[in-house]
């Protein structure tokens, strides 16, 4: 399974997750949102998700945080109080699921939550 994006083939594993989560960019991460049915456009609250969850995968020993933990450290980042519904507009598919894939990292095989 492969991704065409700006000329560049990225390879995705069975799950739609990069095989390289080196070969993510902002580019690549909008190409794996237009190809899922339920994201819309990427916006800044996206990014900043996305560059936490890769912040934490590659500064933090290969950290996949679950959703609980997401929602508190984006609430830090952004200064408000954040429920898990303001992460799920973001990413119906579950933020510690369609998040890490849409962050090109690893398939998460654990359940998302709490």
């Amino acid at each position: 399974m492969a991704l065409e994006v700006n000329g560049t083939t990225v390879e995705l594993d069975g799950n739609g997750n990069l095989v390289d989560p080196h070969a993510w960019s902002e580019d690549v991460a909008k190409a794996l949102a237009a190809a899922d049915e339920t994201m819309g456009e990427l916006t800044q609250e996206h990014i900043d998700v996305l560059n936490y969850l890769r912040e934490e995968y590659f500064s933090n020993n290969s950290n996949q945080p679950m959703e609980r933990q997401i929602n508190k450290d984006m609430g830090k980042i952004w200064g408000k109080k954040l429920s898990s519904k303001d992460l799920y507009r973001l990413f119906p598919g579950a933020p510690s699921k369609q998040g890490n894939r849409i962050a090109g990292l690893p398939y998460v095989a654990r359940k998302g939550g709490y």
